[in-house]
């Protein structure tokens, strides 16, 4: 089973590089912007709690796919960007095996234990 949703992960973030192809950026910007993120990871500084809230809020994809919506909506390219690149990346962590956090460890995830 953890194959075929790593599977189907893959075809959401190729999808993800489709969509990016369709908007007037440069190349460069995806692989760029792609692991920006990760900086989400600042609040495991305080503690393990705070640090999967801030993870999980980020790498949620129903937070990229929203904000990709809105930027469709208004015809504004930048936020369709942030919304591809928030969904690309969460697809590209749990093609690697990284899920959603739980609140007692980074390594305890919605995929199993790292």
């Amino acid at each position: 089973m953890k194959t075929l949703l790593k599977l189907e992960e893959l075809a959401l973030f190729l999808g993800c590089i489709y969509l990016f192809s369709r908007l007037t950026f440069a190349w460069w910007w995806f692989p760029a912007l792609l692991l920006l993120p990760d900086i989400s990871m600042i609040g495991y500084l305080i503690n393990p709690a705070v640090g999967a809230v801030t993870y999980n809020l980020v790498h949620h994809k129903a937070l990229g796919i929203i904000i990709g919506l809105v930027g469709l909506m208004m015809g504004n390219q930048t936020l369709m960007l942030a919304g591809i690149i928030l969904v690309a990346h969460s697809s590209m962590d749990r093609v690697a095996g990284y899920g959603l956090k739980y609140f007692d460890s980074f390594k305890h995830t919605s995929l199993g234990t790292l």
